[in-house]
């Protein structure tokens, strides 16, 4: 169940349940103490980072190239948690430079509860790191380090959005702490949902075979032009240790949050407030649909704005050999145009173009008939 209100199919298939999704941050081989310090927001806005250009080059850089422009700009982040913590001690992650004012990109993961953080950059040099803001509902965190210009260098953020299933692309962090490390691979996959502790899933992920564990977290995914199009999150894993799969948030959600977060040090999301269930074939049959497709709303959150706009929940229940269906509900065929074939492309369209206070139309089909709703989005409830 995502805590957006949509009930996710997820990832994985019945067959895999056993298989857990494992962060990448690990126990560090050694922590240096570092000076005491709290954890504040930063006040004063950051400009946008290095941007790649609107036409890319296609001019593909060789793997030893593109570390070497890349590797400076790749920084290893230590935490040390307070002993109270169910998880007490330190653990090692990565990160990469944002900008000239010493933004840092890592995961929230990383960061968790942290009472110490500290960022070690290509030349041996650290420094205390502050919390700028972080979101754990996409996963990133941006911290701050006060270094000179000549200890930055920003990595370009590209687009997410023209990446080719197959395209390669490489991952550098610090995989069980060994410093600076470079793995290749390709795009596998692109829009998977991830689930998250949090209870809200992250949409759009891209699914790449390029090796990534633990102590990876918060790295850069580059593209062979040695632009930024993702920052490693999570593997599919039953030893917590890279198995082919692994996931990265994409860099368009990076570019959208980031100046959030440094500018208010939180991100607000949009939700819709519905439970329901994606419409496979054996659904459909049981719903007297043709094509199996399209998401059946089974409960609408009250007070949500789903049900501010009069969208409707499942009325009975049926029994169809020996399993249960629940009908009667709204069925989403379509979101401000476009076509729905499960949750999926719902919560992408809320992802990548809307914002709290934006208006979503949702095609729906109610007791046969074809309705157009209009729902205000709101803000997620605090959970």
């Amino acid at each position: 169940m995502d805590r957006s209100g949509l009930m996710i199919g997820g990832i994985f298939g019945a067959s895999v349940a056993v298989v857990a999704l494992t962060v990448l941050i690990i126990p560090p081989f050694e922590l240096r103490p570092e000076p005491a310090g709290g954890i504040v927001e930063a006040q004063a806005p950051s400009p946008a980072p290095a941007q790649a250009p609107a036409e890319p080059s296609y001019i593909d850089l060789s793997l030893v190239r593109i570390f070497e422009i890349s590797e400076p700009g790749v920084v290893q982040i230590e935490v040390r948690r307070p002993p109270q913590l169910a998880s007490p001690g330190g653990g090692v992650g990565s990160g990469f430079v944002y900008d000239t004012l010493g933004h840092v990109i890592t995961n929230a993961h990383v960061v968790r509860a942290a009472e110490r953080i500290s960022v070690t950059f290509l030349d041996g040099r650290s420094y205390e790191a502050q919390l700028v803001g972080a979101d754990a509902d996409t996963d990133l965190a941006v911290l701050r380090v006060e270094a000179s210009r000549s200890v930055l260098h920003p990595l370009t953020v590209a687009s997410s959005s023209g990446l080719k299933i197959g395209e390669p692309v490489a991952a550098i962090g610090n995989p069980f702490g060994l410093s600076g490390s470079m793995t290749s691979g390709i795009v596998s996959q692109m829009g998977r949902l991830l689930p998250q502790s949090s209870g809200f899933s992250i949409p759009d992920v891209i699914q790449t075979d390029a090796a990534i564990n633990p102590g990876n977290s918060g790295g850069p995914l580059l593209n062979m032009q040695g632009h930024v199009v993702g920052i490693n999150t999570a593997i599919q894993s039953t030893t917590g240790e890279f198995t082919g799969i692994g996931f990265a948030v994409p860099s368009d959600t990076l570019r959208k949050i980031a100046p959030v977060l440094i500018s208010e040090g939180a991100y607000e999301h949009p939700w819709i407030g519905v439970r329901g269930a994606d419409i496979g074939p054996e659904y459909a049959s049981v719903l007297g649909l043709a094509d199996a497709r399209g998401f059946v709303i089974l409960d609408v959150v009250p007070g949500s704005p789903a049900f501010k706009a009069g969208l409707e929940g499942a009325s009975e229940t049926v029994t169809r050999e020996g399993r249960e269906f629940r009908v009667g509900g709204d069925i989403i065929l379509s979101v401000d145009g476009a076509d729905v074939r499960k949750i999926d492309d719902i919560l992408i369209r809320l992802q990548r173009d809307k914002e709290v206070g934006d208006t979503m139309t949702l095609g729906v089909l109610r007791d046969g008939r074809s309705v157009s709703m209009d729902v205000l989005l709101e803000g997620r409830p605090s959970r």
